[in-house]
Protein backbone atom coordinates (compact mmCIF):
# COMPACT_ATOMS: atom_id res chain seq x y z
CA UNK A 1 0.00 0.00 0.00
CA UNK A 2 1.38 3.43 -0.99
CA UNK A 3 2.18 5.57 2.06
CA UNK A 4 3.20 8.68 0.12
CA UNK A 5 2.82 11.85 2.16
CA UNK A 6 -0.11 14.06 1.33
CA UNK A 7 1.15 17.32 -0.10
CA UNK A 8 -0.67 20.38 1.16
CA UNK A 9 -0.22 23.61 -0.76
CA UNK A 10 -2.08 26.92 -0.90
CA UNK A 11 -5.10 26.61 -3.16
CA UNK A 12 -6.27 29.53 -5.24
CA UNK A 13 -9.60 31.25 -4.66
CA UNK A 14 -11.69 30.44 -7.72
CA UNK A 15 -14.76 32.58 -7.15
CA UNK A 16 -17.06 34.25 -4.66
CA UNK A 17 -20.85 34.14 -4.91
CA UNK A 18 -23.31 36.82 -3.85
CA UNK A 19 -27.07 36.99 -3.84
CA UNK A 20 -28.75 40.16 -5.10
CA UNK A 21 -32.34 41.31 -5.44
CA UNK A 22 -31.93 42.72 -8.97
CA UNK A 23 -29.43 40.87 -11.16
CA UNK A 24 -29.43 43.29 -14.10
CA UNK A 25 -28.78 46.30 -11.86
CA UNK A 26 -26.10 44.45 -9.89
CA UNK A 27 -24.20 43.38 -13.00
CA UNK A 28 -24.33 46.92 -14.36
CA UNK A 29 -23.10 48.31 -11.01
CA UNK A 30 -20.16 45.89 -10.67
CA UNK A 31 -19.11 46.55 -14.28
CA UNK A 32 -19.29 50.33 -13.89
CA UNK A 33 -17.80 50.64 -10.38
CA UNK A 34 -15.15 47.87 -10.38
CA UNK A 35 -14.66 47.23 -14.09
CA UNK A 36 -15.53 43.54 -13.71
CA UNK A 37 -16.35 41.78 -16.98
CA UNK A 38 -19.20 39.42 -17.76
CA UNK A 39 -17.93 35.95 -18.62
CA UNK A 40 -21.33 34.28 -19.05
CA UNK A 41 -25.01 34.85 -18.49
CA UNK A 42 -27.52 35.68 -17.47
CA UNK A 43 -28.70 32.10 -17.34
CA UNK A 44 -31.97 30.96 -15.79
CA UNK A 45 -32.12 27.79 -13.71
CA UNK A 46 -35.37 26.11 -12.78
CA UNK A 47 -36.05 23.12 -10.53
CA UNK A 48 -37.21 20.85 -13.33
CA UNK A 49 -36.13 17.48 -14.70
CA UNK A 50 -33.34 18.88 -16.90
CA UNK A 51 -29.77 18.06 -15.85
CA UNK A 52 -29.17 21.67 -14.70
CA UNK A 53 -32.52 21.73 -12.92
CA UNK A 54 -31.67 18.57 -11.01
CA UNK A 55 -28.25 19.94 -10.04
CA UNK A 56 -29.71 23.30 -8.91
CA UNK A 57 -32.38 21.59 -6.79
CA UNK A 58 -29.78 19.28 -5.23
CA UNK A 59 -27.51 22.21 -4.32
CA UNK A 60 -30.22 24.61 -3.09
CA UNK A 61 -32.62 22.14 -1.49
CA UNK A 62 -36.30 21.29 -1.84
CA UNK A 63 -37.62 24.87 -1.55
CA UNK A 64 -35.68 26.06 -4.61
CA UNK A 65 -37.78 26.74 -7.69
CA UNK A 66 -36.09 29.32 -9.96
CA UNK A 67 -33.09 31.68 -10.19
CA UNK A 68 -31.02 33.75 -12.60
CA UNK A 69 -27.22 33.83 -12.56
CA UNK A 70 -24.32 35.78 -14.12
CA UNK A 71 -20.59 35.00 -13.96
CA UNK A 72 -18.20 37.97 -13.71
CA UNK A 73 -14.41 38.13 -13.55
CA UNK A 74 -12.12 40.50 -11.65
CA UNK A 75 -8.75 41.90 -12.75
CA UNK A 76 -6.90 38.89 -11.33
CA UNK A 77 -9.40 36.36 -12.70
CA UNK A 78 -11.13 35.61 -9.41
CA UNK A 79 -14.75 35.02 -10.34
CA UNK A 80 -17.79 36.73 -8.87
CA UNK A 81 -21.00 34.77 -9.28
CA UNK A 82 -24.21 36.74 -8.89
CA UNK A 83 -27.51 35.07 -8.12
CA UNK A 84 -31.02 36.51 -8.21
CA UNK A 85 -33.47 34.10 -6.67
CA UNK A 86 -36.90 34.32 -8.27
CA UNK A 87 -38.73 31.57 -6.40
CA UNK A 88 -38.37 31.85 -3.49
CA UNK A 89 -37.87 35.58 -4.13
CA UNK A 90 -34.58 37.16 -3.05
CA UNK A 91 -34.84 39.45 -0.02
CA UNK A 92 -32.35 42.02 1.19
CA UNK A 93 -31.06 41.31 4.68
CA UNK A 94 -32.03 43.86 7.30
CA UNK A 95 -28.72 43.46 9.14
CA UNK A 96 -26.14 42.68 6.46
CA UNK A 97 -23.09 42.81 8.73
CA UNK A 98 -23.62 40.10 11.32
CA UNK A 99 -19.87 39.66 11.81
CA UNK A 100 -20.40 37.82 15.10
CA UNK A 101 -22.12 34.94 13.28
CA UNK A 102 -20.03 32.35 11.49
CA UNK A 103 -19.83 32.33 7.72
CA UNK A 104 -18.55 34.60 4.97
CA UNK A 105 -19.38 38.25 5.55
CA UNK A 106 -17.50 40.37 3.01
CA UNK A 107 -15.38 40.42 -0.12
CA UNK A 108 -12.32 42.61 -0.56
CA UNK A 109 -11.02 44.43 -3.62
CA UNK A 110 -7.70 46.22 -4.04
CA UNK A 111 -7.51 49.76 -5.38
CA UNK A 112 -4.64 52.19 -4.73
CA UNK A 113 -7.05 55.13 -5.01
CA UNK A 114 -9.28 54.14 -2.12
CA UNK A 115 -10.79 57.62 -1.73
CA UNK A 116 -11.98 57.70 -5.34
CA UNK A 117 -13.41 54.17 -5.18
CA UNK A 118 -15.28 54.89 -1.92
CA UNK A 119 -16.76 57.99 -3.52
CA UNK A 120 -17.72 56.09 -6.68
CA UNK A 121 -19.43 53.42 -4.57
CA UNK A 122 -21.37 56.04 -2.59
CA UNK A 123 -22.26 58.09 -5.69
CA UNK A 124 -23.63 55.03 -7.49
CA UNK A 125 -26.11 53.74 -4.90
CA UNK A 126 -23.80 51.93 -2.51
CA UNK A 127 -22.48 53.38 0.73
CA UNK A 128 -19.29 53.81 2.68
CA UNK A 129 -19.69 51.94 6.00
CA UNK A 130 -16.49 53.11 7.69
CA UNK A 131 -13.91 55.83 7.52
CA UNK A 132 -10.83 55.27 5.41
CA UNK A 133 -8.28 54.04 7.93
CA UNK A 134 -4.51 54.56 7.64
CA UNK A 135 -3.41 51.22 9.08
CA UNK A 136 0.25 51.95 8.33
CA UNK A 137 0.70 55.65 7.46
CA UNK A 138 4.45 55.20 6.80
CA UNK A 139 3.68 52.78 3.98
CA UNK A 140 0.41 54.34 2.81
CA UNK A 141 -1.62 51.23 3.65
CA UNK A 142 -5.32 52.08 3.95
CA UNK A 143 -8.57 50.15 4.33
CA UNK A 144 -12.27 50.99 4.28
CA UNK A 145 -15.57 49.13 4.39
CA UNK A 146 -18.38 49.88 1.95
CA UNK A 147 -21.41 48.04 0.61
CA UNK A 148 -23.01 47.65 -2.77
CA UNK A 149 -26.58 48.87 -3.43
CA UNK A 150 -27.85 45.34 -2.63
CA UNK A 151 -26.41 45.15 0.89
CA UNK A 152 -23.28 43.08 0.21
CA UNK A 153 -20.29 44.24 2.26
CA UNK A 154 -17.10 45.15 0.36
CA UNK A 155 -13.76 45.91 1.99
CA UNK A 156 -11.15 47.91 0.08
CA UNK A 157 -7.36 47.60 0.50
CA UNK A 158 -4.93 50.01 -1.12
CA UNK A 159 -2.26 47.32 -1.39
CA UNK A 160 -2.07 43.58 -1.95
CA UNK A 161 -3.13 41.22 0.79
CA UNK A 162 0.35 40.10 1.88
CA UNK A 163 1.69 43.64 2.13
CA UNK A 164 -1.22 45.01 4.11
CA UNK A 165 -1.83 42.22 6.62
CA UNK A 166 1.83 41.96 7.61
CA UNK A 167 1.70 45.57 8.80
CA UNK A 168 -0.52 44.69 11.79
Amino acid sequence: MDKSPIIVYPRTINHIAVSVTDLNSAVKWYKEVFGFIVVNGPVEFEADDSSLGIVARDIHGPNFRKMRMVWLSSGNQVGLEMFEYIDPKAERRIDNFEYWKSGFFHICVTDPNIEELCKRISDSGGRQRSRIWDVDPDKGYKIAFCEDPFGNVIEIYTHCYEQLVTSF
